[in-house]
């Protein structure tokens, strides 16, 4: 019989939980945070029962844009209705990292929304199996209990997110109905390979044999390497680049939740993978889904345009206040950075005075990034409560010496920051404020703004 919840309980035995196992949130890709390679994960799963096995899984890799095609993925099928029911759906949604609540790696979306993993469930689950987490990491826990409570729901069909990379991710256990692979950029080099080739050839790494691939974009420094794993492993390959454009994808495209630099990619990504699971039976009956050069089933389309709130996903240039005008973003590497800055830059140009917050963790690269930082700007410098951060001061200083033109000043902490930026943009003409570098400058920068100005 399950110990009756006590939220008290529940959440100390979370603290426990991450003191024993720790994060590469917390921590970076040291230690025990992270465990390349798929076998403690395999025996993880066939301890469960290997729940995934009970319903079709869509696998999502890349460097950047796997959070937004996730989520724009899982909101379409639901809406779409597959595998068991005529109108809608089910289906499991897991992502990482959280920004508030680690429960928002697991939710289950529907038509009318989602609902994260209660933390009933999350009780049961660490009653039942902890005495047998010795030794996985703190992915590889959360993963198994997504893939437990996506069974135990019994969803229709999950969408999962690669961790890191693609090979050796505990992710890749599965075998999916479709693979993905969003962008590729220079982005955990150390692990990955210092080319977007190498790294290309480890995101491939979750393609299977017979299972189609849908690769967002062809491009000649990464198409040899997606082609020649393809090959290997007898995987039908499709770059979304070279599907024409759906009719009605960039009327869709304004009217999305999901703002932001690449989300044009994005949407195509997902619409390919639409047609391509329509046009592939099996497990996944024909439903309306648009053919190349036909429309986009209205519901469908809606979905989409709801995604972000539809599966609460937040960050992705997601505007958290309207006056000032405030915008956070995840984005922490250099590809997505460079779409960002690129179009603060955009508004810098129409009359805004841009103020942004910003935090870097230490292992990131700063003189690739410190180059498309637009100057004009304020910056506020700040680090956040993570071990992992690069102090403000320290921040402060290699900015002065890699971009002695931009003006900038360090905070105490995101919350002073944030704050003195608010502060500033009352004395600016048509202010506009940036809240990024890092997930965890996010993260500690939201509960600062009332709900009601989120998505």
């Amino acid at each position: 019989m399950q110990p009756v919840f006590d939220l008290t309980l529940y959440n100390e035995r979370l603290e426990s939980l991450f003191s024993r196992f720790q994060s590469v949130q917390k921590v970076g890709f040291t230690g025990n945070a992270y465990k390349p390679g798929l076998e403690g994960m395999e025996r993880f799963s066939a301890m469960l029962g290997d729940p995934w096995k009970s319903y079709p899984c869509i696998h999502v890799a890349g460097t950047n844009g796997k959070g937004s095609v996730c989520s724009m993925l899982a909101s379409s099928l639901a809406a779409g209705g597959v595998v068991r029911s005529a109108t809608a759906s089910k289906i499991g949604l897991y992502t990482s990292p959280h920004l508030l609540d680690f429960r928002e790696r697991m939710k289950i979306v529907s038509a009318d929304g989602y609902e994260m993993i209660s933390r009933q469930e999350v009780w049961n689950f660490l009653n039942e199996y902890e005495p047998t987490l010795d030794g996985l990491s703190f992915f590889e826990i959360t993963t198994g209990m997504a893939l437990w409570w996506f069974a135990r729901k019994g969803v229709d069909a999950a969408v999962i997110e690669v961790g890191l990379g693609g090979r050796l991710d505990s992710t890749n256990i599965i075998t999916p109905v479709l693979s993905v692979v969003t962008s590729i950029g220079l982005d955990h080099c150390a692990l990955l390979g210092s080319t977007r080739a190498a790294i290309a050839c480890e995101k491939a790494g979750i393609f299977k044999a017979g299972v189609p691939a849908v690769v967002g974009v062809r491009d000649p420094e990464t198409e040899l390497s997606f082609k020649t794993v393809a090959f290997a492993m007898g995987t039908p390959l499709i770059f979304a680049s070279d599907i024409a454009a759906f009719k009605g994808e960039s009327e869709l495209l304004a009217r999305m939740d999901l703002t932001g630099p690449c989300q044009d990619i994005n949407l195509h990504t997902v619409l390919t993978c639409i047609h391509q699971l329509s046009s592939s039976g099996g497990q996944w009956p024909a439903f309306a889904v648009p053919s190349t050069g036909n429309g986009i089933p209205a519901d469908m389309a809606k979905a989409i345009e709801e995604s972000g709130k539809r599966t609460g996903l937040w960050g992705r240039w997601q505007r958290i206040c309207e006056a000032p005008e405030t915008i956070c973003d995840i984005g922490h590497n250099p590809p997505a950075l460079k779409e960002n800055f690129a179009r603060i830059g955009e508004l810098q140009a129409q009359g805004r005075n841009a103020i942004i917050v910003y935090g870097i963790m230490a292992d990131k690269d700063l003189d690739g990034i410190a180059p498309l930082m637009p100057a004009g700007a304020r910056y506020i410098l700040a680090a956040p409560d993570n071990q992992r951060a690069l102090p403000a001061e320290d921040l402060l200083q290699r900015l002065t010496q890699l971009r002695p033109d931009l003006d900038c000043q360090a905070a105490d902490s995101v919350q002073s920051a944030v704050r003195q930026a608010l502060d500033l943009a009352q004395d600016l003409p048509n202010p506009f404020i940036y809240i990024g570098g890092s997930t965890f400058v996010v993260a500690e920068a939201l509960p600062l703004f009332n709900e009601s100005t989120t998505i």
